[in-house]
C-alpha cells in the first residue's frame, strides 16, 4: 500500500487502432505526393486543363485517368493521351496518360471535346493513380458550362387566361346590367305617373269626372265618374336580364377561385425534396464527378470500373473522395455503402477486397478528421455480369446519404 499523501503515477490508456475518443480528433492521413487540379477551358467548345504536381522529393511514375461525360467524344488530347470507350457503354469513356513527374514539377494536360448544344454542362473528373492505375494519389473534378442560348420571347398570356382581367370584366358587365335595370324601372315609373291626354289633372284625394257637351235642346248632362282603371301589376325583370346577372356573378366566382388556386400553386416550392422516414437531411442525387453533400460528408465519385473476379462474379472498384464538412471527426461504416444493380438488388462494400485495394489499410476503422479530405477505392463484389447503375453512400445509419448514377 502506498504511503499517505504519495502520488501514484498512472499510465494513460492507449486506444486500440480504429477506436475514437473524445480527446482524439482523428489522425489526418498523410498528404499525397501527387496532387491534381482540373479547370474548365475558357473556350466555346468543351475543354479541360489538368495540372499534376509532384510535391515530393523524387520523381513519380503515374497514370492519369480522366472520365469523359456520356455521349461525348474527344477532338484533341495532349501528347501521350489515349482515348478509349468501352463497347456497349453509354458513358463517354476515358482518356489515360502515363507520366513521369519530376520532383517539384508540374505537368499540364489538355482535353477538348466535340461541340455540344448551347447551355449544356459537362463534368469530367480526373485522377492520378499509381503506375498500375489502381491506387489513387489524388483526384479533382471540373464542370464546363457552355454559353446559354438566347432566351426566346415569351408570348403574352391570353386575356382569357388572366383571372384578374376576367374578374374586372365581369364586374363591369354586372355594373352595366344593374345600371340598365335601374334605368328601365325608373323610366316605367315616370310613364305611369303621367295623366291621359285630354284629362285635367285633379287634386290629390278627388275622383276625376268625365263630362260631355250639352244635350241637343237644352238640359244638363250630369257628369259621371270616370271608369276606374285596372290596377297595374309590377312587371318582373325580363328573362335575359336575370340570366345575364346570374352569368356575371358565376363568372366572377369562377375567376376568383381560379386566381386563388393559381396563387397557391405558385407558392409551392418545388425545389424541396421530401426526407425519407427517420433519416436526417435530404437524399442528394448526381452523376460521376459531382460533389454531393449529406449530413457529415461530401462525397465525390470519380470513377467506377468493373473487372471479372471469378466466373460468376465481378469486382467493381469505385474511386471515391470523402470530405468531412463538420467540426468534429466522423466515422463511417462499410456496410452502409451500397451498389445497386439494374434489377434493384444491392450489395454492400466488400471490406476484405477494399482493405486489399488500400494496401492492407482498413479505411473504415480510421475516423475522418474534421475538415479533411481523403481519396480512396471502395470495392463491391457483384454476382453476375451486371454492372451497378447507382451507388449509395452515407456517413451514418440515420443520414439520408447521396446517390450517384453510374453510366
Amino acid at each position: 500500500m502506498a504511503a499517505s499523501g504519495a502520488v501514484i503515477p498512472v499510465t494513460p490508456s492507449v486506444p486500440a487502432p480504429g477506436m475514437t475518443t473524445a480527446g482524439n480528433p482523428g489522425v489526418p492521413r498523410p498528404t499525397p505526393q501527387l496532387t491534381v487540379a482540373v479547370a474548365p477551358a475558357a473556350t466555346a467548345v468543351p475543354g479541360y486543363r489538368i495540372l499534376v504536381r509532384n510535391t515530393g522529393g523524387s520523381a513519380v511514375q503515374t497514370m492519369v485517368r480522366q472520365e469523359l461525360p456520356a455521349n461525348t467524344s474527344t477532338t484533341a488530347v495532349s501528347a501521350g493521351g489515349l482515348a478509349t470507350r468501352p463497347r456497349g457503354s453509354s458513358g463517354g469513356g476515358e482518356v489515360t496518360w502515363r507520366l513521369v513527374v519530376p520532383a517539384g514539377a508540374t505537368r499540364t494536360l489538355d482535353t477538348a471535346l466535340a461541340a455540344t448544344a448551347p447551355g449544356q454542362e459537362l463534368t469530367a473528373p480526373a485522377c492520378a493513380y499509381t503506375r498500375d492505375g489502381d491506387q489513387p494519389y489524388d483526384c479533382a473534378t471540373a464542370t464546363w458550362r457552355g454559353a446559354a442560348a438566347p432566351e426566346a420571347a415569351v408570348p403574352a398570356t391570353p386575356v382569357w387566361r388572366q383571372p384578374l382581367i376576367l374578374l374586372g370584366a365581369a364586374l363591369v358587365v354586372l355594373a352595366l346590367l344593374v345600371g340598365g335595370l335601374w334605368w328601365r324601372l325608373r323610366a316605367r315609373r315616370r310613364v305611369s305617373g303621367i295623366a291621359p291626354s285630354g284629362t285635367a289633372p285633379t287634386a290629390a284625394g278627388t275622383t276625376p269626372y268625365v263630362g260631355g257637351p250639352a244635350a241637343p235642346g237644352g238640359g244638363t248632362v250630369y257628369p259621371r265618374p270616370a271608369t276606374p282603371g285596372r290596377p297595374g301589376r309590377p312587371r318582373s325583370p325580363s328573362v335575359w336580364l336575370v340570366v345575364g346577372v346570374a352569368a356575371t356573378v358565376l363568372a366572377g366566382v369562377v375567376s376568383v377561385a381560379a386566381w386563388t388556386a393559381t396563387r397557391q400553386v405558385a407558392a409551392i416550392d418545388t425545389s424541396k425534396q421530401p426526407t425519407a422516414g427517420a433519416w436526417t437531411g435530404t437524399t442528394m442525387t448526381g452523376s460521376v464527378g459531382t460533389p454531393l453533400r449529406e449530413k457529415a460528408f461530401e462525397f465525390t465519385v470519380y470513377r467506377v470500373a468493373c473487372a471479372t473476379a471469378q466466373a460468376a462474379s465481378q469486382r467493381c472498384q469505385a474511386t471515391v473522395g470523402v470530405r468531412n464538412v463538420t467540426p468534429e471527426q466522423q466515422s463511417w461504416h462499410g456496410q452502409l455503402q451500397r451498389a445497386y444493380l439494374p434489377g434493384g438488388t444491392w450489395v454492400s462494400t466488400d471490406e476484405d477486397a477494399t482493405r486489399l485495394a488500400n494496401l492492407g489499410r482498413d479505411v473504415f476503422a480510421e475516423p475522418v478528421s474534421a475538415g479533411s479530405r481523403v481519396v480512396l477505392p471502395l470495392v463491391f463484389t457483384v454476382h453476375g455480369m451486371q454492372k451497378p447503375k447507382q451507388l449509395e453512400l452515407r456517413s451514418g445509419v440515420f443520414s439520408a446519404g447521396v446517390r450517384v448514377a453510374v453510366p
